[in-house]
């Protein structure tokens, strides 16, 4: 076998090897994929349900503040203060979730990388054009999760801030005071409305996050 014959087998080896070590991990973003879409529509029904919450909360704040009802007016602080547990907690879980998406993101762009190397060292066009692609798709992935965990990230601080704040007005019924908690009650019900805009984007994009690992599945299996 001359030298160029067995440069040509040693290329068309590397080539298979390569597409067939790609199978595991296509198979384990994909299960990937589907985790996530089942924890968004997880997510959707909690917050949609934490939308009714707070709304029920405020109709039973006015109608309490309206009559001078004070152990109305205590029930409220005394569901605020649940809510708002429940809300935190959910956060820190939904922060933590966010943050583990961006470093993912992260191995896949620099595996792309990777395989962009190897496919110009063995002289593979169709496979380079592919992997190229797939990094394009990858750092725009990163891109929206980075966002996502931004965004969570400012939806906990503003939770925080409202926490503290009603604590302090916990059991005041002075007019001023129940104007501010009002106010806040309302803040935090928009926070509750975002949450479930922000699922609904995450959805599209976890939608798009599999039909993107099901191409390159297809992609892969032509190279091999």
């Amino acid at each position: 076998m001359n030298r160029l014959t067995s440069a040509l087998v040693a290329t068309l080896l590397f080539a298979s090897t390569t597409a067939s070590a790609q199978a595991p991990r296509n198979r384990a973003e994909r299960a990937q994929d589907r985790r996530e879409l089942r924890q968004d529509s997880r997510e959707i029904r909690d917050d949609r349900k934490d939308v009714a919450e707070l709304e029920a909360v405020l109709a039973r704040f006015d109608a309490a503040r309206s009559r001078h009802d004070s152990a109305g007016l205590a029930e409220v602080d005394s569901r605020l203060r649940t809510l708002l547990r429940e809300e935190l907690a959910e956060g820190r879980a939904e922060l933590a979730s966010d943050k583990a998406e961006v470093r993912r993101d992260t191995r896949e762009l620099r595996s792309d990388r990777r395989e962009i190397r190897q496919d110009k060292a063995t002289g593979r066009p169709l496979a380079l054009a592919d992997d190229r692609r797939d990094r394009r798709d990858d750092r725009r992935d990163l891109r929206d999760d980075q966002r996502d965990a931004r965004v969570e990230a400012a939806s906990q601080s503003a939770r925080h801030r409202i926490a503290q704040e009603l604590r302090t007005l916990a059991g005041a019924q002075a007019p001023r005071d129940l104007e501010r908690k009002r106010v806040l009650i309302v803040e935090l019900l928009q926070l509750a409305r975002q949450e479930v805009r922000e699922d609904k984007r995450e959805t599209r994009e976890d939608r798009r996050e599999l039909r993107e690992d099901r191409r390159e599945t297809r992609e892969d299996s032509r190279q091999r």
